[in-house]
């Protein structure tokens, strides 16, 4: 059987006309499908998390077409595609500080509508994915107290939480020593192959980018194959 298309890109550019005239994305096109796993790799600043973003919904092209799960994004409803499709991982994170583990990991579900009581179903699916990052027992614990490898478990649980096709991961382990990078990468591309779903990641990390099946160069705005 011939794997789901989950996102295609048609075409996208990115044009920024402050604080200088800047063509940052040109005419990039790619397909992902569901148990694939793609990763952008290139220097700072060529705009990689830019087109993470616009993927991601987060952010508008100048140009060009953007298809989830067969749907046309336009813009401004795209949040109700994201939230029901997408997956992001942050790399800063983006933790309620204030808030549990739980909590954090229940934000899409709220977000998106859905009831997140004890005897809910979302509620023991975000037991479940606390379970298998290794944090059940940090569960009640103020995410401020986490570590920097805990944090991005706990993200990782977050943006699985809404059950999406697509997870897009920005530098999922860029600020992690050896070993929590590691364990990050094989938490991404276990769940990713498991539970058929598409990853795109972007990254510095050439480890972490040869895991993925494709590995793919942004720069000077054009995306080409490696």
């Amino acid at each position: 059987m011939k794997p789901r298309l989950l996102l295609s890109a048609k075409k996208i550019s990115k044009t920024y006309k402050h604080p200088y005239p800047s063509n940052i994305l040109k005419q990039i096109s790619f397909d992902l499908h569901e148990n694939e796993s793609i990763a952008i790799v290139g220097p700072s600043g060529v705009g990689k998390s830019t087109l993470l973003h616009i993927l991601g919904t987060l952010e508008k092209p100048s140009a060009g077409t953007l298809e989830i799960m067969g749907q046309s994004i336009f813009f401004p409803n795209a949040h109700l595609i994201r939230n029901r499709h997408i997956g992001f991982i942050f790399q800063n994170f983006n933790l309620l500080e204030e808030y549990s583990v739980l909590e954090n990991v229940l934000l899409p579900a709220k977000i998106g509508g859905y009831p997140t009581g004890k005897n809910r179903p979302v509620f023991h699916q975000a037991e479940k994915l606390l379970e298998k990052v290794g944090l059940s027992s940090h569960k009640h614990h103020f995410a401020k107290l986490l570590s920097g490898g805990e944090k991005q478990r706990v993200c990782i649980a977050r943006a699985f939480c809404n059950n999406p096709d697509v997870i897009l991961a920005d530098e999922p382990s860029g600020d992690l020593d050896q070993a929590n990078s590691k364990m990050i990468h094989e938490l991404l591309l276990n769940f990713t192959r498991n539970l058929n779903k598409g990853l795109m990641i972007v990254t510095h990390n050439m480890d972490l980018a040869k895991l993925c099946e494709k590995q793919y160069q942004l720069l000077e705005g054009h995306l080409t194959s490696i």
